[in-house]
């Protein structure tokens, strides 16, 4: 039999289609070689490396006595094609023949993609049991397999774990530390993430990306920035991912500049021919105020998705390019090479919205339905609503917030409250600012609005009954606003009621004393300059 494996072995290896692999498959049947582990575990890596699961499946359920190797090929074939329950499954099977009178034993081959199912179910229960099988199989030493409980432990969210772990590790390698550097940052925690960042002894890519998306997930957007400028200092090359990571801090921040020096770095490193490079760039120009770059953009992007169809169309609708929005949907049509989805027919609503055409939203909203079987979502319905509203079409908002198949939210209620204040209907806006009070109670900014929107209906009774609510729920203000300037090389942030002994406000309040001996200078100067109290915008 060793020898009739040996003389099929090579075929296997050099299989290149599963056609032929189907073929080959049916040679070994034939010619009794279908219970031979040694085959079936080539089978089934061809079977994983084409996508072909089921395939695998059946040929490993046909085993009557499958092997070690063959365990570990199934387990690892359904946990890279993130079938974890069926990993799992084989798992348990395994054990449970651990226990027969021909037993077979789990090897450190076994425990890297158990652990990865585990992960992927996040399931710390199951995390932990297999953790325990580890420790009784005595490979708790084994790196690999330490890296993949660091990994298991930070999706469950169970970081005191993965760094017990990390902590047991006798050598730790980069991706020890780019694991737990990633996870302190996905969750926001970034003084852990960058004390441990700034511990480890060879700073890589990742490592630099994990922390630059840290900051950027967690509104630290001129801390991000400032990550990449420093892993550009250390003479870390930047990678698709993290250019991608970087590029919407640029954007919240309004740093152009930054942004088409990214935009020229990426060039250089041939990272424009990623479609995903390729849309950030567009949402960070569209965002900066460049839309003309962010067509260019567009232009130049060799395979465009449904991701960039739909960046390019809400970065016209913001600003007031209603038609070209519309025209840039009918190009994605007739070029067919990407399908709108629910984000697209946002991006369209709130181009028909700004520019007050009705007729075309409701196109939309019906075409997004019957056309592409995609169900409108609360977004879409408030669009809608804003869109009736800006009209003064307030009843026929309101048959559309009746009629919803789902609960408005604060967005719809806000579109209608802005409408009826502006056409001065104040019972409607009193019905949607108590709605707005309803879904938001901890919203000091509703309370105001309701207070002061009372007042214009001379409600005296409600406006004291308001305010006393404010004070029972202990409301306060809304945090204090911000906003960013980019100088040369450097972002600038400025906060409401922030710091006043910067610097900077002794060089602003000599501006405004310039401007306004010159405006009193010169007669054809019209300014009125008035300086800001402390702690206001």
């Amino acid at each position: 039999m060793k020898e009739m494996e040996d003389r099929v072995m090579p075929k296997l290896r050099n299989c290149d289609s599963f056609d032929e692999l189907r073929r080959i498959h049916a040679y070994i049947v034939v010619s009794s070689l279908s219970q031979s582990s040694y085959l079936s575990t080539q089978i089934v890596n061809i079977c994983n490396a084409n996508r072909r699961i089921d395939h695998a499946a059946l040929v490993f359920t046909q085993i009557e006595e499958p092997n070690v190797f063959l365990y570990n090929a199934m387990i690892k074939a359904y946990t890279q094609n993130d079938r974890h329950r069926e990993a799992i499954a084989t798992y348990i099977q395994m054990l449970r023949r651990s226990r027969d009178q021909d037993p077979i034993f789990t090897d450190r081959f076994t425990y890297p993609f158990v652990l990865k199912a585990s992960g992927g179910l996040l399931d710390l229960d199951l995390g932990n049991q297999v953790h325990a099988n580890v420790i009784k199989s005595g490979l708790s030493p084994n790196s690999v397999i330490q890296n993949s409980l660091i990994e298991t432990y930070t999706k469950c969210d169970a970081l005191p774990l993965a760094h017990k772990v990390f902590d047991e590790m006798r050598e730790r390698d980069v991706v020890s530390w780019n694991t737990l550097v990633s996870a302190y940052a996905r969750l926001g925690q970034m003084k852990r993430a960058r004390a441990l960042f700034t511990s480890m002894p060879n700073k890589t890519v990742v490592s630099w990306t994990a922390l630059i998306s840290g900051y950027a997930n967690i509104g630290r957007y001129a801390e991000a920035v400032d990550a990449f400028r420093e892993m550009q200092m250390e003479g870390v090359v930047a990678d698709k991912i993290s250019v991608v990571s970087v590029l919407p801090a640029c954007a919240q921040l309004g740093a152009l500049e930054l942004g088409k020096w990214i935009h020229a770095y990426a060039d250089k490193r041939g990272l424009l021919r990623s479609t995903v490079v390729c849309n950030a760039l567009i949402e960070m120009y569209t965002k900066c105020g460049g839309v003309d770059l962010a067509l260019r953009v567009f232009d130049e992007t060799p395979q465009r998705d449904v991701v960039t169809w739909s960046a390019m169309i809400a970065g016209l609708a913001a600003h007031g390019r209603a038609r070209g929005a519309i025209a840039m949907f009918a190009e994605m049509e007739r070029e067919g090479s990407a399908r709108p989805n629910a984000v697209t027919f946002l991006a369209l609503l709130c181009a028909c919205s700004h520019a007050g055409m009705l007729d075309e939203a409701l196109g939309f909203f019906d075409a997004m339905q019957s056309k592409y079987d995609i169900i409108p979502g609360v977004e879409h319905y408030g669009c809608l609503v804003d869109i009736l509203g800006r009209l003064g079409r307030i009843e026929h908002a309101r048959k559309v917030i009746d009629e919803m198949p789902v609960r408005p939210d604060a967005r719809v209620w806000g579109a209608l409250l802005s409408a009826c204040r502006t056409r001065g209907d104040i019972p409607a806006a009193v019905t949607a600012i108590e709605r707005l009070v309803e879904l938001e109670p901890g919203d000091g900014g509703n309370y105001v609005i309701l207070s002061n929107t009372y007042a214009a209906a001379r409600r005296w009774d409600d406006v004291a009954r308001t305010r006393r609510e404010m004070r029972r729920r202990g409301v306060g203000k809304r945090v204090p606003g911000c906003s960013a300037i980019e100088v040369g090389d450097e972002v600038r942030e400025f906060v409401a009621g922030g710091d006043w002994s910067d610097p900077v406000f002794g060089v602003m309040g000599g501006v405004l004393d310039h401007l306004a001996r010159v405006s009193e200078e010169d007669d054809d100067w019209i300014v009125e300059l008035t300086v800001a109290e402390q702690g206001s915008c």
